[in-house]
């Protein structure tokens, strides 16, 4: 019944997922800290920094994730001859112009989530600490960020699950994860439903015990008001 998995020998399948696994930590990384300092600047005095959080926010997430995906390796590599360090490497090069991509995209959503979180925190706490000669950037680290993120665990989580999933568009530009060795395993063998019913179980197990773990601390953590 599972006769094609011997085609593909573990390190293969167990590679692909391992680069999809790669792909998300990257990217979450490169989100949640773009996606912070976008946040930051939607709640900021400053009303050029408003105005540039607010656009890339509306911009990035009306956009479909493959064309960022698309356009960061034929519009930054091929045009514009961005290489992010590995000219010669290819597959080091798409894995890092997929990572660039997702994360670009992701920080949209981790923006919306965290300023969220900042509408929760209330406001008397923020004056009372201009009260007493605190800066905004002081406020904002010391007093408001850390009770948003608090606050919105969950809601991280969800975008964290979407990041895992939305890896598979990574395979448009080539790079070797789950979703493109799945697509070759359709191309040449004839158990469509089971190969599709083993990756995704493959993304069930990447996914569920993140949301079960998040859920678990989001209410282990979560700020009482």
């Amino acid at each position: 019944m599972f006769d094609f998995l011997s085609t593909y020998d573990d390190p293969t399948l167990l590679g692909a997922f391992w680069m999809t696994v790669q792909l998300t930590f990257f990217s979450a990384i490169g989100s949640l800290v773009w996606g912070t300092l976008l946040a930051g600047m939607r709640v900021s005095p400053v009303p050029l920094m408003r105005g540039f959080a607010v656009a890339y926010v509306n911009i990035v997430r009306n956009i479909p994730l493959t064309v960022i995906i698309v356009f960061t390796s034929l519009g930054l590599a091929d045009i514009f001859g961005v290489t992010m360090g590995a000219p010669d490497d290819f597959a080091l090069q798409g894995f890092r112009l997929a990572v660039l991509g997702l994360a670009a995209y992701t920080a949209a959503f981790v923006c919306e989530a965290l300023r969220s979180g900042i509408n929760t925190v209330p406001v008397g706490q923020a004056e009372a600490a201009r009260a007493l000669g605190l800066s905004f950037l002081q406020v904002l680290t010391l007093i408001v960020l850390p009770q948003a993120f608090r606050a919105v665990i969950a809601p991280l989580a969800n975008v964290l699950i979407a990041l895992t999933k939305n890896t598979t568009v990574a395979a448009a530009i080539g790079v070797a994860e789950a979703a493109l060795l799945m697509k070759e395993m359709i191309e040449n063998e004839a158990q469509t439903l089971l190969i599709g019913a083993v990756f995704a179980f493959g993304f069930l197990v990447l996914t569920l015990p993140t949301g079960l773990l998040l859920g678990w601390l989001s209410k282990r953590l979560a700020v009482k008001r």
